[in-house]
């Protein structure tokens, strides 16, 4: 990146479909960010890719496809954070004067903006630092405070790291816990999950969107069934109380209709920069009536209902109630904008390359996720040979293990198809113009490799790979 010795300056444009910043020395009417020398070295490094610090511009930065990892914070976005981060520098926990005042009132209406986006009621949401945190205090509060009675969760083996993780947690700590297979298309059966509920069910935990394939579980089927089912097994066993459904919905929020009260859900987990909010801050959403018990992950001043102490980042709430407030009006525009792209990359995909597999159920589905494998070609070659185009062949979250998915082996593919797959995440600010790009590179990309690749040469000539055997 091309900067004076003596340092640097952004310079910031802010538009509706991009945010950009040049390097250079001299001063212009635009807000200035200088730029240490100290920090000088850390952007030499990355040149050929790195020209400018912009989004969205194909010509001089990578074009980015990877929406499940994060999302831009959209400029109406900075704009309503930027006054809590000069002048509106109060505590919102600060209840004797006005500064204290002000930053409470932008707060309230931060969180007002992020339950309505779910059907919910202010009061329910429960700030937090992310969806990491939301699921971990949802699994691990709720079994903790009903775990005298009730010490089976369930939950399904291609949910979010964390998820698992914190389920292998409570079986440390003496808890049951079921792990629901998921059928080849990633859609659980309902009659095994059904077949999975017992009386001292206290909580079953199923992904809203996967974060890997994009598939919709089914919501209002899984609720209902927990509050007619689960309610009398419960009740079977002299048990109060229906298993409590708990949803992570990272990927869910602002991108297709949710209501909670409609699909039955006890709990759920936002994230704000996966829908163009600042990273950072999240939020759980813990129903009030009839009342969610749980114990707190984090004990002090006793905020968010006692159930999340620590004082609030009012930028980063403000950030995130704008983010939802825009995703409420504007989801349609952006599904139907996202949707179209998605269909013209895959239709140019798999018009132009053979045996290429389709991950994940295609109805079910939120098209700004496609995960696609091709066949015969190794994911990680692919994405080498894709350095200007960002992607992913999985989770950011597991993006540096070497390791095949396991969600898409769960899905019932094999090591060779799962490390083969490339995640194409769509969003709001992707442009037609880098959608054609990057269907006509990958074809280049997938056309090259196989040319070396002795294995789709035996296919081509017709033989079954699956009858041959191989040594060693």
């Amino acid at each position: 990146m091309p900067m004076a010795a003596s340092g640097g300056t952004y310079r910031w444009h802010r538009t509706r479909r991009s945010l950009r910043a040049t390097a250079g020395a001299a001063r212009c009417s635009d807000q200035h960010l200088p730029v240490p020398q100290s920090l000088m070295s850390c952007f030499t490094d990355f040149d050929a890719i790195l020209q400018t610090a912009s989004v969205g511009d194909s010509a001089t930065r990578p074009i980015y496809l990877d929406a499940q990892s994060t999302t831009p914070v959209d400029p109406r976005v900075l704009d309503a954070m930027l006054p809590f981060l000069t002048n509106q520098y109060g505590n919102p926990h600060s209840k004797t004067h006005a500064y204290g005042w002000e930053s409470e009132a932008a707060v309230e209406t931060a969180r007002a903006h992020i339950g309505a986006l779910i059907g919910a009621d202010a009061k329910e949401m429960i700030l937090t630092s992310g969806a990491t945190e939301s699921n971990n205090m949802s699994l691990k509060g709720v079994a903790r405070f009903y775990g005298a009675k009730k010490k089976h969760v369930i939950t399904t083996q291609t949910e979010h790291k964390c998820v698992l993780d914190s389920a292998r947690k409570l079986q440390e700590e003496g808890f049951e816990v079921t792990y629901l297979p998921v059928q080849s298309n990633g859609l659980i059966s309902m009659q095994e999950l059904e077949a999975a509920l017992r009386p001292d069910t206290c909580v079953v935990s199923i992904m809203a969107v996967n974060n890997e394939i994009g598939v919709i579980q089914p919501l209002a089927e899984i609720g209902a069934l927990l509050k007619t089912k689960g309610a009398q097994l419960a009740k079977s066993a002299g048990l109060s109380g229906k298993p409590l459904f708990h949803t992570d919905a990272a990927q869910a929020v602002g991108k297709i209709e949710l209501d909670v009260d409609k699909m039955g859900i006890d709990l759920m987990s936002l994230s704000s920069h996966k829908i163009y909010g600042p990273k950072g801050v999240g939020a759980c959403y813990v129903r009030r009536r009839p009342r969610v018990r749980m114990e707190p992950l984090i004990n002090g001043g006793g905020q968010e209902r006692g159930l999340r102490s620590g004082t609030l980042a009012p930028h980063l709430v403000v950030g995130f109630g704008e983010a939802a407030r825009l995703a409420k009006v504007e989801m349609k525009y952006d599904h139907a904008h996202i949707s179209y792209l998605a269909d013209r990359l895959k239709t140019r995909l798999l018009g132009a390359i053979d045996h290429v597999l389709i991950n994940g159920d295609e109805a079910s589905h939120y098209p700004g996720c496609t995960n696609l494998s091709f066949q015969y070609v190794e994911g990680e070659s692919l994405l080498m040979a894709l350095k200007d185009i960002c992607l992913s062949s999985g989770s950011a979250c597991t993006s540096a293990s070497l390791e095949p998915s396991y969600v898409l082996r769960a899905l019932g593919l094999d090591d060779e198809n799962a490390h083969s797959s490339l995640r194409f995440g769509i969003g709001r600010f992707t442009t037609q113009e880098e959608v054609d790009y990057v269907a006509e590179k990958i074809i280049k990309v997938v056309e090259r490799l196989r040319e070396m690749s002795p294995l789709y040469e035996m296919v081509q000539e017709g033989i079954d790979l699956k009858t041959i055997q191989w040594s060693g």
